[in-house]
Formats: structure tokens, sequence, C-alpha cells
């Protein structure tokens, strides 16, 4: 099962439950703000979330995780370069907003690394470092259930801004083409901030032809 709960803070994100509905057991991805809003899911389906999947460390993206860690005893994993963004709130960009936002206790994860439930060892995401958006941006893609957790790499008829730290456009846009496109057609892309779109629709855009 994938359940798309939109949270707002300063923006509005996307953050996506993965469960497995034989063990109710799964991954949060992104969860970006409302902590409380995350938990009312979690408690009122009776799931338990393994382990919050974080695609880069922009604070619209990571501002539940502190309160999450705390409440559910969680693990959070993000792409290795993630330490840049969780470290330094200018670089993830909560600085702007008088937030100042860090993280501790993160997982870096190795590129191309699976992310397996302990409880079914069928049931999982394999993490494909994408930078460009940021240096440590990441999706997840789920072979099986022909799925890709994108956060801010692609969206609905557009790709991510550059203009932030960390940020280069001629690397998203070649990982984009080569790790995003090169999926099948048919692989539903969930994105940070947009509607869900598809590989087929996406690589016929006239900047990817």
């Amino acid at each position: 099962m994938i359940l798309l709960k939109e949270v707002r803070g300063v923006f509005a994100t996307n953050s996506y439950f993965y469960i497995d509905d034989e063990t109710r057991h799964g991954f949060l991805i992104d969860p970006g703000a409302q902590t409380y809003e995350l938990l009312k899911v979690i408690n009122e389906r009776g799931w338990t979330i393994e382990k919050i999947l974080l695609t880069h460390g922009h604070f619209d993206h990571i501002g539940a995780v502190p309160e999450l860690q705390a409440r559910l005893n969680v693990e959070v994993c993000m792409q290795g370069n993630g330490r840049d963004y969780i470290e330094n709130p200018v670089w993830n960009l909560s600085a702007y907003f008088g937030l100042d936002m860090t993280l501790d206790a993160v997982t870096y994860l190795d590129d191309f690394s699976a992310i397996i439930l302990t409880v079914n060892k069928n049931f999982g995401v394999q993490m494909i470092p994408l930078s460009g958006h940021t240096t440590d941006g990441a999706i997840y893609y789920s072979a099986k259930d022909s799925v890709a957790f994108v956060g801010d790499s692609i969206f609905l008829n557009s790709f991510g801004r550059t203009d932030f730290p960390g940020g280069d456009e001629l690397t998203l846009y070649k990982n984009l083409k080569e790790k995003i496109l090169t999926l099948p057609d048919e692989t539903i892309l969930l994105s940070g901030h947009s509607e869900p779109t598809t590989v087929g629709k996406e690589k016929f855009r006239p900047w990817f032809v």
C-alpha cells in the first residue's frame, strides 16, 4: 500500500507511507511537517514504521523527523552526502525562515543499497543516488511495485530547482536521463510537490528529448 499524506509547514510537501499489506510494516518517506498528523495515520491504521527514508535534506522534507524519532524510536536513513544538509541550516534552507533546523542520529546509506523490511524480506526498495537538486539527492525504487519515490528531482511536467546550495542543473539533467528515464515506462514517479506521473510520460517532454 502507498498512502500520500500532504503535510504543511512553510510549504506543502508530499509525505508517503509505503506499507506491506501482509505485515502492516513499512517505511515513511520525507516526513516534512505535522508530526501529529503523521502519527495519527500510523496509529489509526495500526502500522509499524521500520525506517524513515529521506530523499534529500531540505527542511521541508525533514521537519517532522526529530519528533518522530523520539516517539517511534525509528531509524532515519539518507544518502551519504546528507550530512552537508542536516548539519547546516543554510544548506537545508531552514535558516532563511528563522528555523535553524538540524538532525541527529542519521544512518547514511551506501549508494544503490537495498532497504528491506525485517519482517518480510520480499518487501523493500533500492536507494539510487540522484544528485543535482542537492548533492545528497536519492530516489527509492521498487521494481516489484513499479514505483519510485523521487523527492524533488522530477515532477509532473517539470524537474527540480538547482539554484540552492549544492544544486547543479547539468548534473540533475544527466542523472534524470540516466537513472530515472531508463526505468520501465510504467514506473510511477511520486514526487515531493506534484501529482504522480510516470517515466513514460516524462521521457518525452521537450527538455528530455
